[in-house]
């Protein structure tokens, strides 16, 4: 589909990249990104999305602004308080680019409308604030076979990685899962939350423009893709750090013997 006058105009720095032109401007705007959580991650990654081009994103979000969450949850604004997050994501993002066509999951995602959810999508990002959807968000994208890039933050940290299992690496086995690198979900109140903890706002910032970055690698199919690494970064030293991955052959969902079958086995949001 050719790029219409004001899009050519609008996307000029991508299509002078060798990397991106047209093909690539036009792929970008063929492909469907679903984002889970409207947060601290998600407001940089989806204003980035948009403006990238994308044609289709999806957000799901089932929680409404409130005045503590503007320290860091920039795609939302004081006068937006009380309003679905969806909704107020959804209209900046359409005022900073009105070709991008936005689709509201204003629900919180489960076991039982994941795969539903997920499948419509081409790629999904992870910026959720918790442990038991972030396994659900992974556990589900491999049984739909989706790439998911995934992110989180602690008060001066972050790590970013993207999961997709459902591909061989290069050595003939395949990629790491999040599970791969977690090990069992971990039990509730395990770790504190950011209400409880606290986070230096611009953190989330860093990590889910990092997002935005992966997940245009990844249409594009340009660069090196952090699937089977580990970024961490250290906001107070200012140094990232990365580790890589391996695929856990005794891991329960993607393992020899996986015992895990479908996402009705766990009680996720129950932990």
């Amino acid at each position: 589909m050719a790029l219409s006058q004001d899009e050519i105009e609008r996307y000029a720095r991508h299509l002078v990249l060798h990397e991106v032109g047209g093909p690539g401007q036009n792929r970008l705007k063929d492909s469907k990104v679903l984002v889970v959580g409207a947060g601290g991650l998600g407001a940089p990654l989806l204003y980035y999305l948009a403006a990238a081009g994308f044609g289709t994103i999806g957000i799901v979000d089932h929680d409404t602004v409130s005045l503590s969450n503007l320290q860091r949850q920039i795609i939302h604004s004081t006068a937006r308080v009380g309003m679905l997050k969806t909704s107020s994501a959804r209209e900046n993002m359409q005022g900073l680019n009105p070709h991008v066509h936005v689709v509201e999951h204003a629900q919180r995602i489960t076991a039982e409308n994941a795969l539903d959810i997920i499948e419509g999508y081409d790629i999904v990002a992870d910026g959720c604030d918790n442990f038991p959807t972030r396994y659900l968000v992974s556990d589900a994208c491999y049984f739909a076979r989706k790439t998911l890039v995934t992110a989180a933050v602690g008060q001066f940290d972050g790590q970013l990685s993207t999961f997709k299992p459902h591909e061989t690496s290069p050595e003939g086995k395949p990629w790491p899962t999040y599970r791969c690198l977690m090990g069992d979900l971990p039990p509730r109140g395990l770790f504190l939350a950011c209400e409880e903890a606290g986070i230096l706002g611009a953190l989330p910032g860093i990590l889910g423009s990092m997002q935005a970055m992966e997940i245009i690698k990844e249409i594009l199919g340009i660069g090196d893709s952090l699937a089977g690494r580990l970024v961490m970064y250290d906001a107070l030293a200012t140094r990232f750090y990365e580790a890589k991955l391996a695929w856990n052959p005794d891991n329960p969902l993607t393992g020899r013997k996986p015992t895990i079958v479908s996402l009705e086995q766990s009680n996720y949001l129950d932990r």
